[in-house]
């Protein structure tokens, strides 16, 4: 009987269990409760077995090579280990050994569902596992893996190392399919990891591989395996690629630190070479000045010339009858973009069929602007300073995003969170601008205004002698309104554009044109700065340094060591162009304000005053002062004359109001920048933390990229932002307005006929 117990627990069938584990009913009578039980215990371990080395038969056919290479390496570990326990345990009662045969001459059952109680566990998770897959005919790698990883999860120990290997195994798979990828840039027709355009396909990673590991294997794949489908001039250096087998070969996609090390490595290696022969100066310095002619408007009269058309295409879609022709869409605005060009120097720059306006919200209907309420509560918006002031709806009243298509090999260093941020400082500059010009437009009403009924009221205001004192009082006030909203915004977009967006870029273009580009002279010779953006390129893999080869096929024709060492200038390579492009974006936000949002909530609403004032005007035609005829007679319904001056007065008065809060609050808070975050050095990493989710979470852009903190010594150029924040104090307080604001502080609305000053005094001009 022994002997056919052991046969079934190597797979065999037999008339002890004729249908499952359960004993036949011939014998029942003749054994012990107890034995029946441990008979039942390893019949039920045999048919476990059984149905798994039959189900690895099956699945390893037709199936894909992962579960083929799961089948193979769970058959090897039930012989192995479970097999071998079989031949063991026969080996010990063919040999009476004491610790199995009792007194020589029998084996206890129970002796033997101990020995095979280790595989109860085991087997019974294994048999699920195999359930499991003959629920799917095709079985990703992605799944496969994660289902593994999420079963070796156990405290059962033998449980846990068997889901190990096994998982194992497959990521070793999976790794030599991704050296095809990554290494050869080949696709494999069957089962490949990513399409036709190197993205990788739904299921082919497992999730412990990070989203930064995915970005580069399609990265990689898609420069290695476009260089060599175009047949490129260079192509890579078959060391380099040996030194990355290496490397691969030694992870897997469950350590994911060691993983994503050797990612980011491979990729870094790669951007070199492709720095060196297919980026060039030139695809950089058009790249630069191209996204600033466009998202820092550093190309004026396309920037003006597009604020207008977008204006004219809401004021023709609001006049416009037909209903189809009332929606703005995403076409409408990229028709608007070519009419803007038109006469400027961006008609002929080829790099506009690259610029494209997304509507995150889909088509729309142009509104007028609203007059309706003013500023929300300055209190209550500067406790709440850690939420994120959006502007990308100022310019059309609806979020407007502005997109630049990046193609091959342009976006090896512009990266899409680059974008973004740029797309964020056009919607920033742009709604600046808008308003600026809406500010000059309503002066040139008033002025015309102004002119006009001179010719018919001489030096005073005309009216009633009733209402004469309060027209002068409103005239006054309305242009000391539209007066301090222009001196601000010149100022402030005066600061941006000259102290910020020009002084960056002229920076940017020196350290471009100052360095020759070659980074692989200087890692082959070793003489790279250490401690610097550019030394850090300078890692080796293994024994060859990043983007080296014994044979020297990675440097271009026109690129010599010697001519590198001998300009004097540390060579330009990729790491150091991504390091100098991140700095130059970190720059430009911190300098425009857009890193602090207690600032920028507040210039939100200097905005929205000055665009409900200008809409003001506009709707009362130009004017502040309501014509002299407007307001009938005192007969007339028995209306007092003035009635409607005092209105008007009052909506002035409450704009004048809230604009010199704004003025005064935004001062404060430039003040407290220059000694807080994101200029100090010694910045709270947390509330900064807090700040980028906050961003991310609340608009559409990705401000991972924005300012990073920074402990101890500062880095080269903080100093130069921080100078940026001065210069903008300067201008702002050139007279005294809010150092001594005791001195223009008016009385309140009720009295200001009383206390009003000179509006030179006013100013600070006298």
């Amino acid at each position: 009987m022994i002997a056919e117990v052991l046969l079934v627990l190597a797979g065999h069938s037999s008339s002890l269990f004729p249908t499952d584990h359960t004993v036949h009913p011939a014998f029942a009578p003749l054994l012990h409760p107890g034995e029946e039980q441990c008979l039942e215990s390893l019949g039920q371990i045999a048919i476990r077995y059984r149905k798994i080395k039959q189900a690895c038969t099956v699945l390893a056919r037709p199936s894909s090579r992962y579960v083929s290479a799961l089948c193979a390496t769970l058959n090897k570990i039930l012989r192995d280990e479970y097999e071998v326990l079989v031949v063991e345990t026969e080996a010990k009662v063919l040999q009476r050994d004491s610790s199995l045969v009792a007194s020589g001459s029998f084996v206890p059952l129970s002796s033997l569902r101990a020995i095979f109680a280790e595989w109860d566990a085991p087997l019974a998770s294994l048999e699920t596992l195999v359930d499991d897959l003959q629920t799917q005919e095709h079985w990703r790698p992605g799944p496969l893996i994660d289902l593994l990883l999420t079963r070796s999860q156990t405290g059962i120990h033998r449980v846990s190392s068997i889901y190990a290997r096994l998982s194992e195994a497959v990521q070793r798979v999976w790794i030599a399919q991704l050296q095809a990828l990554l290494i050869h840039g080949t696709l494999s027709p069957n089962d490949p990891l990513a399409d036709k355009n190197y993205v990788l396909v739904e299921g082919a990673a497992p999730s412990c591989v990070s989203a930064q590991s995915r970005e580069s294997i399609t990265y990689v794949g898609r420069a290695i395996g476009t260089v060599k489908a175009a047949k490129w001039e260079k192509q890579f250096p078959q060391d380099l690629a040996r030194e990355h087998t290496k490397l691969l070969i030694t992870v897997i996609p469950q350590d994911q630190y060691a993983f994503d090390r050797v990612i980011a490595d491979i990729r870094t290696a790669v951007s070199e070479w492709l720095w060196l022969n297919v980026l060039t100066h030139k695809d950089v310095d058009e790249a630069v000045e191209s996204l600033a002619n466009y998202f820092l408007l550093r190309n004026g009269e396309f920037a003006l010339s597009l604020i207008r058309e977008i204006e004219r295409l809401k004021l023709s879609r609001l006049t416009g009858r037909s209903v189809p022709s009332t929606m703005i869409r995403e076409q409408d605005l990229h028709l608007a973009l070519l009419r803007a060009s038109l006469g400027t120097t961006a008609q002929q720059d080829a790099s506009l069929a690259h610029l494209h306006f997304r509507l995150p919200t889909g088509p729309i209907r142009p509104l007028l602007p609203s007059l309706a309420g003013g500023a929300k509560d300055l209190s209550t918006s500067l406790s709440s300073s850690t939420e994120l002031t959006s502007f990308d709806d100022l310019l059309l009243g609806t979020p407007l995003l502005l997109t630049y298509s990046v193609s091959w090999p342009l976006d090896l260093f512009l990266h899409a969170s680059d974008l973004q941020l740029y797309a964020a400082l056009f919607s920033y500059l742009s709604a600046l601008r808008k308003t600026h010009t809406r500010v000059h437009t309503c002066w040139t009403a008033l002025s015309n205004a102004q002119r006009a009924r001179r010719r018919w009221t001489g030096l005073g205001e005309g009216g009633t002698a009733e209402d004469l004192e309060v027209r002068k009082q409103l005239l006054r006030c309305g242009w000391g309104v539209v007066r301090e909203m222009n001196w601000f915004l010149d100022t402030l977009l005066g600061y941006v554009m000259t102290d910020v967006v020009d002084v960056e870029f002229r920076r940017l273009k020196s350290l471009l044109s100052s360095r020759p580009a070659g980074g692989i002279g200087r890692q082959m010779t070793g003489s790279g700065p250490s401690g610097t953006a550019a030394g850090a390129a300078t890692d080796t893999i293994g024994a060859v340094p990043l983007g080296a080869s014994k044979s020297g096929s990675t440097i271009h024709p026109s690129l010599s060591t010697g001519s590198n060492l001998s300009s004097g200038a540390p060579p330009l390579d990729f790491t150091t162009l991504r390091s100098m492009h991140t700095t130059y974006l970190e720059r430009l936000l911190t300098g425009s304000l857009l890193t602090n949002p207690a600032l920028t909530n507040i210039i939100r609403m200097i905005l929205e005053v000055c665009e409900r004032f200008a809409a003001q005007v506009e709707r009362w035609g130009g004017d502040v002062l309501p014509a002299l005829l407007f307001e009938g007679s005192i007969a007339a319904g028995g209306n007092r004359v003035g009635d409607m001056v005092a209105e008007r007065y009052a909506i002035v008065g409450e704009i004048d109001e809230t604009l010199h809060s704004l003025l005064d609050a935004f001062y404060e808070q430039l003040s407290l920048s220059t000694t807080l975050q994101p200029f100090s050095a010694t910045a709270d990493a947390t509330k900064s933390a807090l700040y980028n989710a906050s961003m991310t979470n609340t608009t559409g852009f990705g401000f991972h990229t924005f300012v990073r903190v920074r402990r101890g010594k500062r880095l080269e150029g903080d100093e130069e932002v921080r100078r940026h924040v001065e210069r903008l104090l300067l201008r702002l307080d050139f007279n005294g307005q809010f150092s001594k604001p005791s001195s223009r502080r008016r009385g309140t609305r009720q009295t200001a006929a009383h206390e009003q000053e000179d509006i030179l005094k006013q100013g600070g001009l006298a």
